[in-house]
């Protein structure tokens, strides 16, 4: 394990490269920054994330910004993959100081997210870049929306990170027996290898022994309070 979080460590500073790489093209402006890599960089969530995830602003063209990226990461990496998507702009990136290639997706939803300017930052490199990330409030709603689409486990670790931080769980009583659900069907494998693989090893064993046993407690009171 320890040899994979190294891999992780050094696509971590793959991961700040690629984004001073995008504010030097100017393009970083014209994105939301949102995702869990945007959560560990910005705010240090306890948990490694594989790739970055931008939306789009209002108005931008992305024709334009698909071009400007593909032409620069092939320039400064190894370009694996560009797809121009109907919903998506995708690139996969490999750097030679990383094993691990870097997936940047773009969603081209115009949408008007909660945002506000962030430092991204790792404690394995100096450099910082400033950032339109959006608030820990929008994240939520993002997580909670996806969580209860694809059931993934990381999006509930990050959903936990998000409460234990303030940030309050949806008032929707269907959407948290949804979560609920969700949380209660995760199984050893899900904590052991899908969310312990991008955990260091004294996170790893604290949500293997401990699950999300608070979150379920605080999900649980919240429909309480809702049925009253």
């Amino acid at each position: 394990m320890a040899k994979i979080n190294e891999e992780l460590r050094t696509l971590e500073i793959f991961e700040i490269e690629v984004l001073q790489l995008l504010k030097k093209q100017k393009v970083l402006d014209q994105l939301y920054f949102g995702g869990g890599t945007m959560l560990r960089l910005c705010h240090n969530l306890n948990r490694y994330s594989t790739d970055l995830d931008f939306w789009l602003k209002p108005d931008v063209d992305s024709d334009k910004v698909f071009n400007i990226l593909k032409d620069n990461f092939s320039k400064e990496y190894v370009l694996i993959d560009s797809q121009n998507k109907h919903f998506t702009l995708v690139f996969q990136l490999k750097s030679p100081g990383s094993k691990r290639s870097l997936k940047v997706e773009i969603r081209k939803e115009q949408q008007n997210f909660e945002w506000e300017r962030k430092i991204a930052f790792s404690t394995f490199t100096t450099i910082q870049v400033q950032v339109r990330g959006l608030t820990l409030a929008q994240m939520m709603k993002n997580k909670v929306s996806a969580l209860v689409s694809r059931k993934v486990i990381r999006d509930c670790f990050d959903i936990d990170f998000l409460h234990k931080r303030g940030i309050q769980l949806p008032k929707e009583k269907e959407q948290l027996r949804s979560m609920l659900g969700i949380i209660q069907g995760f199984n050893e494998k899900d904590f052991k290898v899908t969310l312990g693989s991008l955990l260091d090893t004294e996170e790893r064993e604290f949500y293997y022994e401990t699950k999300f046993t608070f979150l379920e407690q605080e999900i649980t009171a919240r429909i309480n309070t809702i049925n009253e």
